[in-house]
């Protein structure tokens, strides 16, 4: 696995991936996704575009759903994963309008950093790599992003918990029930998410995000 040139100088490249690395091709069940997709999320995203942070747990545990990007799902799958259907049901609502695929890489291309705390996962096996040593590096990259105001979207306890690598001040932080069928109904519908952070991005004077449709261009 090759670090992304833009956050290979985070220290969890070189004391943490190798250890990982070694661990991983011991392992005898098959690992999600594929190595080449496992830092996706970060070579989307250089940190100085970095303008959203969505946290996600780990990646899909269905071989053919994950592609490297928390929530996100190739634009193939039927039907789309629970947490991703909750997540377009929110949008629905909040926006009238959600993508008509699970694939959200026009996403990152607007600055939307979609992190896995995990970026590996046994097929079938969810959470099972919770402590591999993954986390280390999102705390890094959560401290490197304090740098300016950003939006963090934490959703759920788990994602929660990485709050106290967020800094400084400016920051736009919704922290909400995770959008799993577990506990959507306990905060998570009802939060818009999506139009907070567009009325955030606008009173800043950047430009809002779209979140619906992979063809339309923001003016």
């Amino acid at each position: 696995m090759t670090p992304p040139a833009a956050w290979a100088h985070l220290p969890f490249f070189q004391r943490d991936l190798p250890r990982i690395t070694a661990a991983l091709e011991a392992e005898t069940r098959q690992i999600l996704p594929p190595a080449p997709q496992r830092f996706a999320a970060l070579e989307a995203c250089p940190p100085e575009q970095v303008r959203v942070v969505i946290l996600g747990q780990d990646p899909y545990p269905t071989p053919g759903h994950a592609h490297g990007l928390a929530f996100s799902a190739e634009p193939h799958v039927r039907p789309l994963p629970r947490s991703l259907s909750n997540i377009f049901k929110e949008m629905q609502t909040d926006l009238g309008a959600a993508p008509n695929t699970g694939d959200l890489r026009f996403w990152a291309r607007q600055g939307v950093l979609l992190l896995n705390t995990s970026l590996s996962v046994p097929a079938g096996e969810a959470n099972a790599h919770a402590k591999l040593g993954w986390a280390r590096l999102t705390a890094e990259v959560l401290e490197t992003l304090s740098d300016r105001p950003r939006a963090f979207l934490l959703w759920g306890g788990h994602a929660q918990g990485f709050a106290k690598h967020i800094h400084g001040d400016g920051h736009l932080v919704i922290a909400t029930a995770h959008p799993s069928p577990l506990s959507a109904r306990r905060g998570f519908f009802g939060s818009r998410p999506f139009s907070r952070v567009n009325d955030w991005l606008i009173a800043r004077g950047d430009t809002p995000l779209n979140w619906t449709t992979p063809e339309r261009r923001m003016p």
